[in-house]
């Protein structure tokens, strides 16, 4: 067999399993295919498709003239799969009303030929983009190229199937639960193992089958920008290819699984496509992409059971990894990677299952103008409209019940455990995809994306941890993804991130003046293999958290070195550890803080941990604290700014309700001003904080010392008095547990101490100031 691999991108030799006679197939075309023979003395090469998974398809070369074939597969074959006949029927369909597909030419239906059907159409030369991110193009022609693509799927779904004569092609109503059960059983005659995952989304998919499954359209099944031929030079599509698993059904299909690379897993592979997407390099949002179809269509863009059909897609696809696989094991697969597929299924099924438990807003969202200095990623939009409606649908509704459970419980044994609906909610929120939304490196989300993000469950004080966003995890998780080795980060860091354990972190100290931490004294002394502990400290937050597991202890290691900010380190200390003894919870302003796990003091008495538990090396706590305290400040100045705006609400709600001297109290004006400072307050301390996670992002938290010490100081400040000017509008209620300003204010004015002190900023941002001031005046001279 002549081979022309070397002429067409993406080619390679004939493969064994699907070599077929050449000469035999070159007289057929002479006999059935016009123009064919104008050059009889060139030889017919021929070269295969590497991406050819399905039936394979081979690039024909017959002197100047190139042809596409497609053929079923050799060997035994799944039913109803591969029916190449109706590929070319409907290309042929679609080419006569000037739809973008190759030009159908000959279908050849005696296997004698070549050893099985086939068809033939003509080479389409173009631009195929195999690599979801498009390099070597510039953002606007990536833009315009996507926009091209899901205009040409809108295209293809407003044509008329009467039209088309294509009535027959498929049966259409009930297509949603036939795909479920087609795919089900092609999975399971496939399948080479037992995977729960796809038993659990294939029952769930048939349990929720969307109610309007009666949509009757020609779908592609597999539309994907490596399946479109673009123009050599345009952002324009000149064809569609493999028309395999079309029919006609329901459109939102084709639209779910052109959408699935927005959620596809980073630890499966797209062969040479890019594991995920980057902001800003001009692929539109999925939400941007809807909306361009549905403008196209006429229809709304607020799609119903999205996650059913994002769900669906997945399933799908992991049954045709399964098939891949399987046809691998028989050995009549053209693709060269196709024993990988086996590890793909159970992922993809996975994700499947976490789609069909979200819920989806599609249309897309409002821009909101608070961000409008400091802008927000279109990931961190999405997330902040997400997060708002979870807070609205599923946080805030059960905030009494919570409370409720913490009330009677309050002299109980259980005053330390969560009540069931916690659980149940971080769930939910980890279905969605709205976790960890505090780690960039596992977000996605810049410091300002998720300052906002911060406001926003500062609005309800268990909100954070629903998100798996409580500190002092948050800070802890920082410091093990920065500074952790290796294996601190799998035993630690791993269950961290699933929630599975909590952790608290032991720094403050009863015996010395903690806010200059250089006096910290707790020892850990090097002994072999080990190093033990000795020391007392106290608010540390967390430990009274029944999940809590781990704590990162700071002690001095080295009272020899000459800079006294590298005599002390920080090590990981598990709770359990024999001579841990937390010693007693301590309150605030009367308050146990039971939910966020109280704040304990916690005695080490000859603590001893492996060597390997020191965390970056000896002398370097003073570095890893500054690494944790700067992103960890923001984000607790910014849920306190949600926290103000819930008390400026209470404020309005109750200056409007009640009446005083003959009229409301928002009439009388000092309660008036005092609404109106609130305000003003609440939007200078955003401005403020998101110039300081602004800094964080362009600069590093060294570059940005002085905004997060400015905004560690105006914020509880700032939200003090407005929670006080609150407490004053509802009076006695107001200090009241009718009320939630009480435990509001007592929480914001440990911030005035926690993580230094007002005064030990100030004394910061003046040193800054006075430094920046001096190099302005050397620059003048």
């Amino acid at each position: 067999m002549e081979t022309a691999a070397s002429r067409e991108p993406n080619t390679m030799e004939v493969l064994p399993q699907h070599k077929f006679d050449c000469r035999s197939l070159d007289a057929y075309l002479h006999q059935h295919l016009p123009g064919f023979g104008t050059e009889p003395e060139a030889k017919l090469k021929v070269a295969q498709y590497r991406s050819g998974q399905s039936n394979p398809t081979f690039h024909l070369q017959k002197g100047f003239q190139a042809y596409v074939l497609r053929k079923k597969p050799p060997g035994l074959l799944l039913p109803k799969a591969h029916k190449i006949d109706r590929e070319f029927k409907v290309q042929k369909a679609l080419f006569s009303v000037g739809f973008p597909v190759p030009k159908p030419l000959l279908y050849c239906s005696d296997p004698s030929v070549i050893g099985t059907e086939f068809y033939l159409m003509e080479h389409v030369q173009g631009r195929i983009f195999r690599d979801l991110t498009i390099p070597g193009v510039s953002p606007a022609e990536r833009s315009a190229i996507y926009v091209a693509m899901i205009q040409t799927l809108a295209q293809l779904h407003s044509l008329n199937i009467q039209s088309l004569q294509l009535e027959g092609y498929g049966r259409g109503v009930g297509y949603c639960k036939r795909q479920v059960s087609t795919w089900t059983k092609q999975y399971q005659a496939a399948a080479h193992q037992d995977i729960p995952a796809m038993n659990q989304l294939s029952d769930w998919l048939m349990k929720n089958l969307p109610d309007n499954d009666n949509e009757e359209n020609l779908i592609h099944g597999d539309f994907r920008l490596d399946n479109i031929v673009f123009h050599p030079k345009e952002s324009r599509v000149i064809a569609v290819l493999d028309w395999e698993l079309s029919t006609i059904g329901h459109p939102l299909l084709d639209l779910a699984h052109l959408s699935m690379f927005y959620f596809w897993p980073r630890t499966v592979s797209l062969g040479n496509q890019s594991h995920h997407l980057q902001e800003n390099i001009g692929i539109p949002s999925m939400e941007e992409l809807i909306s361009i179809y549905c403008h196209c269509r006429g229809i709304n863009p607020n799609l119903p059971n999205w996650n059913f059909f994002l769900a669906l897609s997945y399933f799908k696809m992991a049954g045709i990894a399964q098939g891949i696989y399987n046809r691998y094991l028989l050995g009549n697969n053209a693709s060269e990677n196709s024993f990988q597929y086996a590890n793909v299924v159970q992922p993809l099924a996975e994700i499947g299952l976490r789609l069909s438990k979200r819920s989806f807003s599609t249309a897309l969202p409002q821009t909101d103008t608070t961000c409008q200095l400091f802008v927000q990623t279109r990931t961190g939009q999405d997330v902040l409209t997400r997060v708002k409606q979870f807070m609205k649908q599923h946080i805030l509704p059960v905030e009494k019940e919570v409370i409720e459970f913490y009330v009677q419980n309050e002299n109980s044994v259980d005053k330390w455990k969560k009540p069931l609906v916690i659980d149940k909610l971080k769930e939910m929120a980890k279905a969605e995809g709205l976790w960890n939304l505090f780690l960039p490196a596992v977000s996605g989300l810049t410091q300002v994306d998720y300052a906002l993000i911060a406001e926003e469950t500062g609005k309800c004080f268990f909100a954070p941890d629903i998100f798996n966003c409580q500190a002092p995890d948050t800070g802890n998780m920082e410091v093990l993804h920065l500074y952790g080795s290796e294996k601190q980060k799998q035993q630690w860091l791993e269950p961290l991130l699933q929630g599975s354990i909590t952790s608290c972190f032991c720094m403050t100290e009863p015996d010395v003046a903690s806010s200059d931490a250089t006096n910290i004294e707790c020892s850990i002394q090097r002994d072999g293999d080990s190093y033990i502990i000795n020391g007392r400290k106290w608010w540390s937050s967390g430990a009274g958290n029944p999940k809590c597991k781990i704590a990162i202890v700071m002690g001095r290691i080295n009272s020899n070195s000459e800079t006294r900010h590298k005599q002390h380190s920080m090590i990981l200390v598990p709770i359990n550890t024999p001579g841990v003894e937390i010693k007693r919870p301590l309150t605030v302003f009367g308050y146990l803080d039971n939910f966020h796990g109280g704040h304990f003091e916690i005695h080490f008495n000859q603590v001893r941990v492996p060597a390997t538990n020191l965390i970056l090396g000896e002398g370097r706590g003073f570095e890893i604290a500054q690494g944790r305290l700067g992103p960890g400040r923001i984000h607790h100045c910014m849920r306190t700014i949600g926290l103000a705006e819930r008390a400026l609400q209470i404020m309005c709600e109750r200056a409007n309700q009640r009446v005083a001297f003959k009229k409301k109290l928002y009439s009388h004006e000092v309660v008036a001003h005092w609404i109106a400072e609130s305000r003003i307050a609440i939007e200078e301390i955003r401005l403020l904080t998101l110039k300081a996670a602004h800094s964080i992002d362009t600069l590093g938290s060294a570059g940005a010392k002085k905004e997060i010490a400015m905004i560690k100081v105006a914020a509880p400040r700032a939200v003090c008095k407005i929670i006080d000017r609150a407490i004053q509008v509802c009076g006695a209620a107001g200090i009241s547990q009718d009320y939630p300003l009480a435990n509001m204010y007592a929480l914001t004015r440990t911030l005035r101490i926690a993580d230094g002190p007002d005064e030990v900023h100030l004394s910061a941002v003046a040193k800054m100031e006075l430094r920046d001031q001096a190099q302005n005046l050397r620059a003048k001279i």
